[in-house]
């Protein structure tokens, strides 16, 4: 076998793996760069291998840095099969549509403002794209292992992270190799922990936070914290979240909250997302997926209003009472919440408060950084807003975790390849397994291709 890494080296974005075997070519994961722009002009560049040529993709989970990039591979002509557990392609069947429809909606409102370098501003791929990739989709049970293609054989086992994530083990019928995917954490509120696996001749491993320990405190005081002293000064709290995972974290956190008489029970709370909306029903179709009983899941999906309609959503940045807005996207990179920061980040009242990791180059992470303006659709927005993060909210496993979830091995991976995390990550993490558990750890580089 040989692994080609396409994508998630020196980032946390862009997750594509290329695994060759004999006859058979299959990518693991199919993601969107996102950030910096040098990044994201990789999305519209000529991939190293045609499509065509690749036999099969298997999926570790459905958030778009390891999934969107799917309706453009379909588009140039991918036609084999897209392997994913049941809940992935229950969810993949609103992100990818919902991308696909908010890429057309950013290229008509750019060539409307002329605020584009190109003329016209084209959407890298459509919704109807999207749904025409929908249709290569074969869903997988957890557990169970099942043919790729010819020779290449293949097990999900859950990683925790968002509903639908999977560890994924391939082999040859003579060498293994495992994805981690995106680990999720032993003490998340709503997901189990990653499985643990036995062994595997390679091991290929996230370090989204391989350099870092999560807060121990409960998250859900600073939610609180922040909602109540944001209302009390009868401000807004904007909250930019994925859609899938994150968004229904937070919905949970403010219901308990509620409950408790934490933050006001007659405070106003939005989840302007209709991705975000529909995933809701996801969650009572795979109860077997997540820990929360029918009846949590239930006060979980009705602890906000929904809010569906763009009217309804522009009805919102009208409003100037306290309240609570949960938009898409997570890292502040598109969708509804731009919107919401252009109206509400103007005025010291509100509060911006993000809940999972910012990549490097988006605007969240320049917000977080310090920035005193962020420009939003061609315009510079003043922020006066205050800008807050709750960093032990995120589904990803920290440092101390991974570690943990490595050390469950019989026997150490011939080499394992630390991936999908910033420079400085990926090489604390490659340090720490090399010195606590005395693997053969390297950091790969983009498209470096390597012998196993």
């Amino acid at each position: 076998m040989h692994i080609q890494f396409l994508g998630a080296t020196g980032t946390v974005t862009g997750s594509k793996y290329l695994l060759t075997s004999g006859a058979s070519t299959i990518l693991v994961d199919c993601g969107l760069f996102q950030g910096y722009k040098q990044l994201r002009l990789r999305n519209r560049a000529q991939m190293p291998v045609r499509p065509s040529q690749i036999d099969a993709v298997v999926l570790t989970h459905a958030h778009l840095d390891h999934s969107g990039y799917l309706p453009l591979l379909v588009k140039n002509g991918f036609r084999g099969k897209i392997y994913c557990s049941e809940a992935t392609f229950d969810l993949c069947k609103i992100l990818l549509r919902d991308s696909g429809h908010l890429q057309e909606e950013e290229a008509a409102f750019a060539n409307r403002r002329g605020y584009s370098k190109h003329s016209p501003a084209m959407p890298l791929y459509t919704e109807e794209d999207a749904i025409r990739s929908l249709e290569y989709f074969s869903p997988v049970p957890f557990g169970k292992w099942f043919t790729v293609f010819q020779g290449m054989s293949a097990t999900m086992e859950p990683a925790g992270h968002i509903l639908g994530a999977a560890i994924v083990l391939i082999s040859d019928g003579s060498q293994t190799i495992t994805f981690s995917g995106d680990l999720g954490r032993s003490c998340d509120p709503i997901m189990p922990p990653p499985s643990l696996i036995e062994k595997t001749d390679y091991l290929v491993v996230e370090s989204t936070y391989g350099n870092r320990r999560h807060d121990p405190a409960d998250p859900s005081h600073l939610l609180a914290k922040t909602i109540r002293e944001t209302a009390a000064r009868g401000g807004v709290t904007i909250i930019p979240s994925f859609a899938v995972g994150r968004a229904h974290t937070l919905l949970y956190w403010i219901h308990m909250l509620k409950e408790a008489g934490d933050i006001p029970p007659l405070l106003p709370v939005y989840l302007n997302s209709p991705m975000a909306v529909d995933a809701t029903a996801i969650y009572r179709r795979h109860r077997r997926d997540h820990r929360l009983t029918q009846e949590q899941c239930e006060a979980m999906c009705h602890s906000a209003k929904m809010v569906n309609t763009v009217e309804e959503s522009m009805a919102l940045n009208e409003r100037r009472q306290p309240m609570v807005i949960i938009a898409a996207s997570g890292m502040a990179t598109g969708g509804r919440v731009l919107h919401h920061l252009k109206a509400f980040a103007p005025d010291p009242r509100n509060t911006i408060l993000f809940a999972g990791y910012q990549a490097g180059g988006s605007r969240g992470a320049s917000m977080i950084e310090g920035a005193d303006s962020i420009k939003i659709h061609g315009e510079y927005v003043p922020l006066r807003a205050k800008v807050a993060q709750i960093d032990n909210l995120s589904a990803h496993a920290d440092g101390d975790e991974i570690i943990s979830w490595l050390s469950h091995f019989s026997a150490p991976p011939r080499q394992t390849f630390i991936t999908h995390g910033e420079p400085a990550a990926a090489d604390e993490l490659r340090k720490r397994i090399e010195a606590t558990l005395h693997w053969r750890c390297r950091v790969p580089e983009y498209l470096e291709t390597v012998e196993l």
